[in-house]
């Protein structure tokens, strides 16, 4: 089973400018626009708010 692009692999960079990212996949059918998490960032200590870039 092929994999396509309804499912596309995203980074996503925390907005705090550590550098730190996440990589992890979204549904663009549910989430068309750019995603926005807030998790931990553990080269600031705490939790921000990560962006996805493409």
């Amino acid at each position: 089973m092929a994999r396509n692009e309804l499912r596309p692999v995203i980074k996503l960079r925390s907005t705090a400018g550590t550098g730190y990212t996440y990589v992890t996949r979204k549904n663009r059918r549910n989430d068309p626009d750019r995603m926005t998490l807030r998790k931990y960032d553990p080269v600031l200590g705490r939790h921000a708010d990560f962006r996805e870039e493409r």
